[in-house]
């Protein structure tokens, strides 16, 4: 069975509608995908009926953007309740918080005669979608000042970059608790990732585990294998489970859904620590 845990549709900051990304899953060969988009569930029914009618299986999840010591981290929540009024409460918060942070940015960059607008940013994101830095690249590329998101992101829009501004993120072990309460299982994506700014330590991963983190993303193409090795090896020490997956944003990354994959038996294992609330749709 070939599992992909962790993809992104138009409802954040991929590429592609939900009913798309799992059609793209089906024609990729895969089993059961996971949507996981940023601080959003809006794609979730979208996707619920492209699996149906597809025969793919689904794991509704999202994916929380986080804090830590000024390190970003990102912390997948699998199965939650998405009417969770916490839940509900800290994606509007994020939501509120990205609209203010793009903004600035974009003023930033005008007042260093990059022309674009923040209207023009608000042009490239989905109604219902959660707002970010890809929709300032998409904007940048209209414009002709760059040919695609990843130049964009090395040039204008990285975490060093002079026009990088921080938004709102809740500390990561305050969220882990929060999808444990929501009746979700928490994962932390990419732990180790050398491409993403700082990188936290064991000690982290240690108190997410106190308080509820059930697995690390171990096999994703922004570890390296010495990351990977250091990951397993933290997740045998604490307990926890492994997962792989793409990281799949459609033409948004070059990532390549099922280039890394999550085991049946983890799978069942995030199933049955949920609450059952959500389940996974077979």
């Amino acid at each position: 069975m070939r599992i992909d845990l962790h993809t992104h549709s138009r409802a954040s900051d991929g590429t592609q509608t939900p009913a798309q990304v799992v059609a793209a899953a089906a024609d990729a060969g895969l089993d059961v995908v996971a949507l996981t988009d940023h601080d959003t569930t809006s794609g979730w029914v979208e996707a619920a009926d492209a699996a149906a009618s597809l025969g793919v299986g689904l794991v509704r999840g999202v994916e929380i953007s986080c804090a830590h010591r000024g390190a970003s981290v990102h912390l997948l929540g699998y199965l939650v309740d998405p009417a969770h009024p916490g839940l509900v409460a800290e994606f509007a918060r994020a939501r509120e918080s990205r609209v203010t942070r793009l903004a600035a940015m974009v003023e930033l960059m005008a007042a260093d005669g990059i022309p674009i607008s923040y209207e023009q940013v608000r042009a490239q994101v989905p109604d219902g979608a959660t707002e970010g830095r890809p929709h300032i690249a998409d904007a940048l590329v209209q414009a002709g000042v760059v040919a695609d998101r990843n130049e964009a992101f090395s040039r204008y829009l990285a975490n060093t970059s002079r026009y990088y501004v921080r938004h709102y993120a809740p500390d990561a072990v305050d969220a882990v608790r929060l999808v444990v309460a929501a009746g979700g299982v928490a994962v932390h994506a990419h732990p180790f990732s050398g491409t993403r700014g700082r990188r936290v330590g064991d000690d982290l991963v240690e108190r997410m585990a106190e308080a509820g983190l059930a697995g690390l993303e171990v096999d994703h193409r922004d570890h390296s294998p010495e990351a990977r090795a250091r990951a397993r090896a933290l997740a045998g020490r604490l307990g926890l489970v492994t997962t792989g997956s793409s990281d799949y944003h459609g033409a948004g990354k070059d990532n390549r859904l099922g280039e890394n994959l999550t085991s049946p038996e983890v799978l069942a294992a995030i199933e049955e620590r949920s609450s059952g609330l959500t389940p996974v749709l077979h």
